[in-house]
């Protein structure tokens, strides 16, 4: 059965806070997810496919339902593309064997920058790969940094990369552009099968993955998690506009420079009125506190 142009509906699995986590890191890792029995038939099946594009696994139902429409996998694909995501139609395995160097960065080509999210990269381990047998390494944050890739190969490690080691049955969603590469491997025997696949967004972003109810904007933390590797306090820019874009709301984003939101200047997610008074001073240039006055603060239309 073809999968060719064909989409698929399902319901959101991830949350507000889900969502702003990959907005800000680039990433999102499902470990295990996959059954032990479809893993052993996706390692058989690429023994018998030893080629890089192995997209016959695509005409594979037992391989669909569980892999590429997985619950788990297919829920976080469509809380971050919407429903009606168009299914993968080319298949690639990163497949290795013996000691190998680390790969150069790089991110893959065709990558776009700025803050829509119409299409995922993702990956699925159908083996265990520990750090000896060369897991991808990710650099968070790193989808919105632009750089040439003849530029980014002179780079070796880098502080706060992530090594995606993981059990078997793991998947994960990755913005196209992140900065990656594979691991060093140690390891001097067994092949490591990595398998790259993308879905694509049809439908127009809006908020509609699971919603908190308790959720506010004035205070989500649209910081990276590791190392910084922009200037200060773009990353959460970047990140906070890539969560309004999504929203559907990007109409909506204003970014005032400064001590302002969404940056993590303690005083100023102190309280709900401390954001409010910043906010307006820094937008319209008003002194003092204007929440006394029947002023909302800007952006609590959620």
């Amino acid at each position: 059965m073809s999968i060719a142009k064909r989409t698929h509906s399902c319901a959101p699995t991830m949350t507000d806070d889900d969502v702003i986590w990959f907005c800000r890191n680039g990433y999102w890792i499902l470990e295990g997810v996959v059954p032990d029995e479809i893993n052993r038939r996706a390692m058989d099946f690429l023994d018998e496919h030893p080629i890089s594009e192995p997209s016959e696994i695509l005409e594979e139902d037992w391989f669909v339902e569980n892999v590429i429409v997985n619950p788990a996998a297919a829920g976080a694909v469509r809380s971050l593309l919407g429903d009606n995501f168009t299914l993968p139609v080319l298949m690639s395995n990163h497949r290795g064997t013996g000691p190998r160097h680390p790969q150069d960065w790089h991110r893959d080509g065709g990558s776009r920058y700025g803050p829509e999210v119409n299409y995922l990269q993702v990956f699925y381990y159908p083996q265990d790969v520990p750090p000896e047998m060369g897991p991808t390494e990710l650099l968070p944050g790193s989808h919105f940094l632009y750089q040439r890739e003849k530029h980014m190969a002179h780079y070796d490690a880098i502080k706060g990369s992530v090594l995606t080691a993981a059990p078997a049955g793991s998947i994960f969603l990755t913005s196209y552009n992140i900065w990656h590469r594979r691991g060093a491997r140690t390891a001097p025997t067994g092949i490591r099968n990595l398998l790259k696949y993308n879905y694509w967004r049809t439908e127009d972003p809006r908020r509609d993955w699971i919603q908190e109810p308790d959720f506010d904007i004035e205070f989500a933390d649209f910081v990276v998690d590791s190392q910084r590797h922009s200037e200060l306090m773009r990353d959460c820019v970047d990140a906070a506009e890539m969560y309004f874009w999504l929203c559907g709301k990007s109409d909506e984003f204003h970014y005032l420079g400064g001590q302002g939101w969404p940056g993590d200047i303690p005083e100023n997610k102190a309280t709900p009125e401390a954001i409010a008074r910043t906010r307006y001073r820094h937008r319209y240039g008003v002194p003092g506190d204007m929440t006394d006055r029947g002023y909302r603060p800007v952006g609590r239309t959620w």
